[in-house]
């Protein structure tokens, strides 16, 4: 089902934890990946040689913010995303789901799509599994998603239901859309909330229908780690080994170590870069608040150790100074200390699935966290 040109390869497998690799025409995805979000065609306060260098091999863009703002047809006329944001790697692009019911104004699902008003000048617009193929397509992504309707959590049962049908019916829509082109993939996606049964249905549908990698979305929508877990506990089994399978929106790096334990392949977040901007930088000591006044004398960097210029050359002091003054550079700096982090985890994490040490790999790096930073005296 993967096109000839986009493979994956399952290399090594540790309890339920998975090393693999996409190859694809723009080169390798090691999995586990994580993929900085490039939601508007940046990785916010970063340059792309940076996002690159910290061992991103894909980025993630979005369908919704993108075809509001440039517009799908101005990036077509322009060579498409790789070359409007200088990043030559692959992209995946979300389809636009979760962003119209979290940021989109007078929503209205019918069986067509969705018609809704933009978060930026309310302009309507109308998104079909047919448009989100044909956007993504302009855009020029290398791993398009299907539309599909991501609902809040809590929600009733009869409204998890309702939007998993209507998602499985628009995933077949998207799949015929999409044909077959030999250099892209298409990604399924399985809805139904932390409902088992509803994830047995989505997701024995999508197999049916036949996807070159599955996503799990739905999580990350206000029902907790536990919950989230518990769904991955039961949902992950049902799809296929032979594909990719991706966590959509998570999350913390504990989210990621616990994903990965259970077998998902692929994630992205803006935690990283939205936390950076707030002054909190991720460690294998913990997160750490750079706010906080007992840094305002520390000389220390984040980690001396760090392979991260941002995380091993500048002092706890001058970072703290940065965010009380509001300094820019404060920002930027954090945002590329945590994706490095984050790009290291997964580092670690392939390798201890390669050499069989999952589980001692994640004891000890909760271990770190959980131990916490000692204050400089």
């Amino acid at each position: 089902m993967i096109p000839r040109n986009i493979t994956f390869a399952l290399l090594a497998q540790d309890g339920a934890a998975r090393l693999g690799r996409i190859d694809t025409p723009r080169g390798e995805i090691r999995t586990p990946a994580f993929m900085p979000v490039g939601t508007a065609g940046s990785v916010k306060a970063l340059y792309m040689d940076q996002v690159r260098a910290a061992g991103s091999d894909i980025v993630l863009g979005n369908t919704y913010h993108l075809m509001l703002r440039p517009g799908a047809g101005r990036l077509e006329r322009l060579g498409g995303l790789h070359r409007f944001m200088g990043w030559e790697r692959p992209i995946l692009t979300d389809s636009g789901g979760f962003q119209v019911m979290s940021l989109s104004k007078l929503r209205k699902v019918t069986e067509k799509g969705v018609t809704f008003q933009s978060h930026i000048d309310g302009s309507t617009h109308l998104l079909t599994p047919e448009r989100a193929m044909e956007i993504q397509a302009q855009i020029g992504s290398d791993i398009r998603m299907v539309l599909d309707e991501c609902v809040a959590w809590p929600c009733t049962e009869a409204e998890a239901e309702r939007a998993m049908l209507l998602s499985l019916r628009w995933a077949e829509r998207s799949k015929a859309a999409f044909g077959a082109p030999p250099d892209q993939a298409l990604f399924g996606i399985v809805q139904g909330s932390t409902f088992r049964h509803l994830r047995e249905i989505s997701a024995r549908g999508l197999v049916d229908i036949g996807f070159d990698g599955y996503a799990i979305g739905g999580l990350a929508v206000g029902e907790g780690q536990a919950r989230m877990l518990a769904t991955l506990d039961y949902t992950v089994p049902m799809l296929p080994q032979d594909r990719p399978r991706y966590l959509m929106g998570v999350g913390t790096p504990e989210d990621l170590l616990k994903a990965v334990e259970r077998g998902i392949d692929m994630f992205d977040c803006v935690m990283p870069t939205r936390s950076g901007r707030h002054g909190k930088a991720f460690t294998r000591f913990g997160a750490i608040n750079l706010k906080n006044a007992r840094h305002a004398d520390d000389p220390r960097p984040l980690d001396e150790e760090s392979p991260c210029p941002a995380a091993s050359r500048y002092s706890r002091a001058y970072l703290h100074h940065l965010f009380k003054a509001e300094e820019l550079l404060g920002q930027m700096l954090l945002s590329w200390a945590n994706i490095a982090y984050y790009q290291g985890l997964m580092a670690g994490m392939r390798a201890a699935i390669a050499e069989g040490r999952f589980s001692d790999f994640a004891a000890k790096t909760m271990e770190g966290w959980q131990r916490g930073d000692v204050p400089a005296l």
